[in-house]
């Protein structure tokens, strides 16, 4: 049995979305699809509530349909920053068959107005330019502000954030490694896919400056085969 219909959302080259007056259906594979990206291979749960199960960083998508039409659920997932400059939720890449699948099932009972679309900002806002600030905006809610693992969103994880702070683990993990986890997310570690990715969202300088502020948590560098030589050669 065919789901209800909505308006096709499509994703426009500048990041922004449009609406088609062409109805289009969501069949139960493609429904339970989703929630598997959801729930096994995307980040969102990570900071969002959808059917009980999340966290609670960000909206509560269980019920976005009721609030938000379908153009303007595409368009924050395709670029948060260009809808909401200065949102802390990261974009994340993907497929437009996945961007339209999880846009599909998250809208699927929404209304189909098109006007809460905002133009998009300037430019996006930077939650800080030094590692602290960073931290305190994109990390600290899972990681703790000291970095223990004991954010306000940790509990809500089914893996338990990493402790930065910790001076044996940390020290074990290269900087290129540590870069990478947030550069790419959890999954491209082999780490938790609810760890998003920010490698879309901010500059390289700006995830260095994430690594450092670590290293400071940690009082210590990765191990000795990872750091460059110093002194003449």
């Amino acid at each position: 049995m065919l789901r209800p219909a909505l308006l096709l959302v499509l994703v426009t080259a500048d990041g922004l979305t449009a609406q088609s007056a062409t109805p289009v259906s969501i069949t139960p594979f493609a429904e339970q699809k989703a929630i598997t990206l959801l729930r096994n291979h995307l980040p969102c749960l990570g900071c969002h509530m959808l059917n009980g199960e999340g966290g609670t960083i960000g909206p509560d998508l269980t019920t976005v349909r009721e609030r938000r039409s379908p153009a303007y659920i595409a368009a924050m997932i395709a670029d948060p920053q260009r809808v909401v400059p200065g949102s802390v939720m990261p974009r994340t890449t993907m497929p437009e068959r996945t961007l339209d699948a999880i846009t599909r099932y998250l809208a699927m009972r929404s209304g189909t107005a098109a006007g809460d679309v905002p133009a998009p900002g300037a430019a996006p806002a930077a939650p800080g330019r030094d590692g602290a600030a960073l931290y305190t905006a994109l990390c600290a809610a899972c990681h703790g502000a000291s970095g223990r693992g004991d954010g306000p969103n940790a509990a809500n994880l089914p893996v338990k954030p990493a402790q930065h702070a910790s001076r044996e683990a940390m020290s074990q993990r290269p900087d290129d490694s540590l870069f990478d986890t947030i550069a790419g997310g959890g999954a491209v570690m082999n780490r938790s896919p609810r760890m998003p990715a920010y490698g879309a969202t901010l500059t390289t300088a700006e995830i260095r400056l994430l690594v450092r502020h670590i290293r400071t948590l940690c009082r210590c560098e990765g191990p000795s085969w990872s750091r460059p030589p110093r002194g003449p050669r």
